[in-house]
C-alpha cells in the first residue's frame, strides 16, 4: 500500500466553524486515503498561523521533510492551506516532484499520482511562469517611465539629490564633476580598479561619504552613465 502524509492549517479561530476546520481538513485527508488506497502514515497541523510565508509554518516543513524522505505523497485540503499562492505551491510541488513525492489537492483536484493531475498541474505552472513574466515586463517599463523622467529608483544614485518632492532627481554639481572625471578616465582605458584608487587618493567622498572607493561602486556610476 502507498502511503500518504496529511497537511492542515487555519489562520484563525474564525474558520472552525466556516468548513474548513482542522478536522473538516482531516477528515477530506483521510477520506481520500481511504478512497484511493493509501495508508494514511500522519498528518501535520499549524493552528493559527498565516499562509504568508512557507518558512515560518514549523508543520509544514515537518509535512515535506517526511514526504520527501518516504516519497509519500502530501495531501492537502487546498491550495490555498498549503500556500499563500499557485507559485509558491508549484515551488512546493517541484520540491517533492525532486525527491519522488506527489501531490493532492483535494478542493482544486489536482492530484500528481495520475497523468491527468500531472497535467492540470503543468498547465497552473505555465500560468503562473507567465504571470511572473507580465510583472516583470509592467516592473521593467514603469522604471523605465520613471527613469525618463528624471525620478528616483531605488537609492538616491551618485551625481543626485532627491528633490523636495521625495521622487524627482536633481543633479548635485561636485558629485557630477566626479563622474565626469571617472568618463575621462575610463575613456583613456583606465580599469575600475584604478578609478577607485584614483579617487580614494583624491579623497572624494562615495553617496554614503565613505573615503574608500571599490571597484564595483565605480563600475555603478559607469553603467549608470551608459
Amino acid at each position: 500500500m502507498q502511503q500518504a502524509i496529511g497537511y492542515c492549517r487555519v489562520s484563525t479561530t474564525g474558520q472552525v466553524d466556516d468548513g474548513v476546520s482542522l478536522d473538516a481538513q482531516r477528515e477530506r485527508v483521510a477520506a481520500w486515503c481511504k478512497a484511493n488506497d493509501y495508508e494514511l502514515v500522519d498528518v501535520f497541523t499549524d493552528a493559527g498561523i498565516s499562509g504568508k510565508r512557507a518558512d515560518n509554518r514549523p508543520a509544514l516543513q515537518e509535512a515535506l521533510s517526511a514526504s520527501s524522505r518516504s516519497g509519500a505523497a502530501l495531501v492537502v485540503y487546498s491550495l490555498s492551506r498549503l500556500a499563500r499562492s499557485t507559485q509558491d505551491a508549484i515551488a512546493i510541488a517541484e520540491r517533492l516532484d525532486k525527491a519522488g513525492a506527489d501531490l493532492v489537492s483535494l478542493s482544486e483536484r489536482i492530484d500528481t499520482t495520475t497523468a491527468a493531475g500531472k497535467m492540470v498541474f503543468r498547465m497552473l505552472a505555465v500560468l503562473s511562469e507567465f504571470e511572473r513574466d507580465l510583472v516583470s515586463e509592467r516592473t521593467t517599463a514603469a522604471m523605465a517611465h520613471k527613469r525618463s523622467r528624471g525620478e528616483r529608483i531605488g537609492k538616491v544614485p551618485f551625481g543626485f539629490d532627491l528633490a523636495d518632492d521625495g521622487a524627482t532627481l536633481i543633479p548635485n554639481e561636485s558629485e557630477q564633476v566626479t563622474i565626469g572625471l571617472i568618463n575621462q578616465l575610463r575613456g583613456r582605458g583606465e580599469s575600475l580598479r584604478a578609478i577607485a584608487t584614483e579617487l580614494t587618493r583624491r579623497k572624494i567622498e562615495t553617496k554614503e561619504g565613505r573615503s574608500t572607493w571599490t571597484h564595483t561602486a565605480v563600475n555603478r556610476i559607469v553603467k549608470r552613465a551608459a
